[in-house]
């Protein structure tokens, strides 16, 4: 497939110099030598410091996003809660006592309506309070952290939001200090580096790295629900089991929380949508349910094209039924049945008679009536179309009158045109080169011995017939100046023509004529007809349509010069079109994206897109939303290389299908165990001793999912369709 856009990094942790607190910086002294007098003058010396991190706030610019969104509703019930925050090294600023370096102090829990007293609609109600009743435990019940260092004189006036935890709750939801080092890493997004070699990684982008922290616990699938990205600082006894919490909960300090709504619709999630629409054995726009056999063979075989049966009355009136087929076929066409010439003239000469069948094919007849109707209907393209055959007419007549025109060369010619000859001619008699300088630059007895010169013989003029305009109008050598010379009258008549071409003014019936064809919840491939849009472009063309001389002017109009043609396309009916409406829909020939030269939106949950070669194979991608953590619509992960090439997909995880209950912990409070579970088997499925936090988020990347359609593969990727139509 075609490379990435966007190259995304992880990184463990960012420690930091000195991690926040006090610190004391000795200095001692020692003379050495035979003469030590003034030794003991020497005293030791020590500084104390503090490095403080922000405890209790968090200005807005720290946090550059939330997942779920705040206040959003949708279904997240297979998606872990993030918060990402603009400074990188934040969440390792302070080192939790008891924990190793890469814990971070911070944790981001996650809760259900009626788990926290105080906000039982889980709505983000919090307690607001100063530093120092905070600290004092005038905030209200639950135990406050014991902090050390102790609060400082300016953060005793400081706002605190704080949340009262029950004692359960916090066992149950709180990770562990090994969790909490696996649920923060940092992330660099940026464009990606094809020069790049593995092993010569550039240093992180200090413009562009952020810190993630994410909760271990899934939301349930319906029901409100509240983040808080709360400090343990001060909080180490409980980690780890280490102490049970008191019986009146743990007041944590809340430095951000936001609320969301995971509610199940009952909806399909994108990958449902996408095996549904890949699980048609035939997805080729055809008949549905045709034999493999049958008594009638070209019936069937038009059938298999794309056509189907339908009414149809003759010239005299008789009632009788005939095959139509639309432009969009599931097999390459058959040619053009050709009348009178290279074009039709009428629909008559679209009628093919099948006389095996005892009926007509009146595909090619309806192009012509379509595109004549669709002309007819627009006066703008009527009179563009007049105006065209008018200076054509003109020009065409100019070069025959002046056939040294076209030897001046294709800009030149075009150029003399428009301009009157007679006036040029006599420029040129006056010019410094021309005959009357030359003539009064020579002596008086020169020009009088000279002579009077003899009269010139006079030519014999064909006269201006329609047969010899004809002839110049197809004659290869003047149509590129012909066209040039009406290059503004011809192409709003050519754009109209390519609008045509490209299906914009073709109701949907005339697509599709059975409905049965294109079913919901279904993917339809198909070839363009090009006979068919060159019977519609004949019946545009045919619109006032005086001589043959207009017949061949209308050629030149066909000569739709550098404007791909479709050749192919894909039509989707589902609603995933309306579920996802920025869906990634992408198309390749010999691994070489193509991109659609029309895409249309026929309904809400109907798509059309038309491509200049035939392609092999279809993309069908869900719409990146940004870098999320999660399961898939299947209950599982993709597992992922953590060497190179790093990020290559493994297959799922678990490999039996058997989703991530297991690896929960119990309770039912949809919390994974992280540490004795779910790292573990992981890391035994990479075959490796221990995930770090970056490996960690890899694998619980929710990337996009993509739905790949892999075509026959005796469709090659032709060269794009353009030329004459």
């Amino acid at each position: 497939m075609a490379g990435p856009g966007h190259r995304t990094r992880f990184f463990d942790h960012r420690l930091p110099p000195l991690y926040s607190g006090r610190h004391t910086v000795t200095v001692d002294h020692t003379v050495s030598g035979s003469a030590k007098v003034g030794a003991d003058l020497l005293p030791d010396l020590a500084q104390v410091f503090a490095v403080r991190q922000p405890r209790f706030q968090l200005l807005p610019e720290d946090v550059t996003a939330c997942y779920p969104p705040p206040g959003a509703e949708g279904e997240y019930g297979t998606l872990l809660p993030h918060i990402t925050l603009t400074r990188p090294g934040f969440p390792w600023m302070h080192l939790l006592r008891g924990a190793k370096a890469g814990a971070p102090w911070l944790a981001l829990l996650l809760f259900r309506a009626d788990e926290l007293p105080e906000d039982p609609q889980a709505v983000g109600q919090v307690m607001v309070s100063t530093a120092a009743d905070f600290a004092a435990g005038r905030a209200g019940p639950g135990r406050p952290p014991t902090f050390d260092p102790p609060l400082y004189d300016d953060e005793k006036e400081l706002t605190v939001t704080s949340v009262l935890v029950p004692a359960a709750l916090f066992t149950a939801l709180c990770p562990t200090t090994y969790e909490l080092g696996m649920l923060a890493h940092i992330r660099e997004g940026g464009p990606p580096d094809a020069s790049r070699r593995v092993g010569e990684d550039p240093p992180p982008d200090e413009n562009d790295i952020k810190a993630v922290v994410v909760s271990g616990r899934f939301p349930d699938e319906g029901g409100l629900h509240v983040a808080h990205l709360v400090s343990l600082d001060g909080f180490e006894d409980y980690l780890d089991g280490r102490t049970p919490p008191p019986a009146e909960g743990l007041r944590l300090v809340s430095l951000h929380s936001w609320a969301f709504t995971s509610a199940d619709d009952g909806k399909l999630d994108f990958g449902e949508y996408a095996q549904r629409l890949a699980a048609d054995p035939d997805p080729l726009l055809c008949h549905p349910g045709l034999p493999a056999t049958s008594d009638v063979p070209l019936a069937l075989d038009l059938l298999r094209q794309g056509g189907t049966v339908l009414p149809q009355s003759l010239e005299s009136g008789e009632p009788t039924v005939g095959f139509y087929r639309g432009p969009l076929t599931a097999t390459p066409a058959h040619r053009l049945p050709q009348g009178t010439g290279v074009r039709l003239e009428s629909a008559g000469e679209g009628l093919v008679y099948m006389e095996e069948l005892g009926a007509y094919d009146t595909g090619y007849a309806v192009a012509f009536s379509l595109g004549r109707g669709l002309a007819l209907a627009d006066a703008e393209f009527r009179s563009a179309l007049v105006a065209y055959r008018k200076s054509a007419r003109r020009a065409a007549r100019r070069l025959l009158a002046f056939p040294e025109l076209a030897a001046l060369g294709e800009r030149d010619a075009a150029a003399g045109i428009d301009t009157r000859v007679v006036r040029r001619s006599f420029d040129r008699l006056l010019g410094d080169d021309g005959p009357l300088a030359a003539a009064l630059t020579r002596p008086g007895a020169d020009v009088k011995a000279g002579g009077r010169r003899p009269a010139a013989r006079t030519a014999t003029v064909a006269p201006m017939s329609v047969d010899r305009l004809r002839t110049a109008v197809t004659d290869a050598s003047t149509r590129s100046v012909l066209a040039s010379a009406v290059r503004a009258e011809l192409t709003p008549v050519q754009a109209w023509l390519t609008r045509l071409t490209r299906l914009e003014m073709v109701p949907f019936g005339y697509l599709v004529p059975d409905e049965r064809q294109l079913p919901r919840e279904s993917v339809r491939f198909f070839h363009v007809d090009p006979g068919w849009m060159q019977a519609a472009v004949d019946g545009a063309l045919s619109v006032g349509e005086g001589h043959a001389l207009d017949a061949d002017l209308n050629d030149l109009a066909r000569e739709l010069r550098g404007v791909p043609q479709p050749a192919c396309g894909v039509l989707i009916r589902s609603e995933l079109l309306v579920n996802w409406p920025e869906a990634v829909l992408t198309a390749f020939g010999e691994d070489r994206e193509i991109a659609p030269v029309r895409q249309r939106n026929l309904g809400d949950d109907l798509r059309m897109l038309l491509y200049s070669r035939v392609i092999d194979r279809f993309a069908l991608a869900e719409p990146a939303q940004g870098l999320h953590f999660g399961l898939s619509f299947n209950n599982t992960t993709e597992l992922r290389s953590i060497v190179a090439p790093v990020g290559q997909a493994l297959g799922d995880f678990p490999a039996d299908g058997s989703g991530y209950a297991r690896f929960l912990r119990p309770g039912g409070h949809n919390v994974l165990d992280i540490e004795h579970r779910l790292a573990p088997a992981l890391a035994a499925a990479l075959s490796v001793g221990e995930l770090s936090s970056a490996q960690f988020a890899l694998q619980l990347v929710k990337a996009p999912l993509v739905q790949e359609f892999t075509l026959n593969p005796r469709l090659s990727s032709d060269e794009p369709t353009e030329g004459m139509l």
